[in-house]
């Protein structure tokens, strides 16, 4: 069975966020926006994965997250937003 596997990867509330404070310094310059009180950024995964049911591509996931270094779990916090039949 396929399953799309939807993964963010986002920076820890301790670690700075360059993008975020880019884009939040940007948004405060423009008229308007001065009610943002906060940016983080972040990376957004689709991942395809061939296996038998919904928690095992999870699992096989975050595995595959960790052991390749996809993320920096020091830094970094992975959420998985979605996994569905493809």
């Amino acid at each position: 069975m396929l399953w799309e596997v939807e993964v963010v990867l986002e920076n820890k509330k301790a670690a700075r966020d360059p993008v975020g404070e880019t884009i939040k310094r940007d948004l405060l310059a423009k008229k308007g926006y001065d009610m943002v009180t906060n940016v983080r950024s972040g990376q957004y995964l689709r991942i395809n994965i061939e296996s038998n049911d919904e928690q095992q591509a999870k699992q096989v996931v975050e595995k595959m997250c960790n052991e390749l270094r996809i993320f920096n779990p020091v830094t970094q916090i992975l959420t998985i937003l979605n996994v569905k039949k493809s």
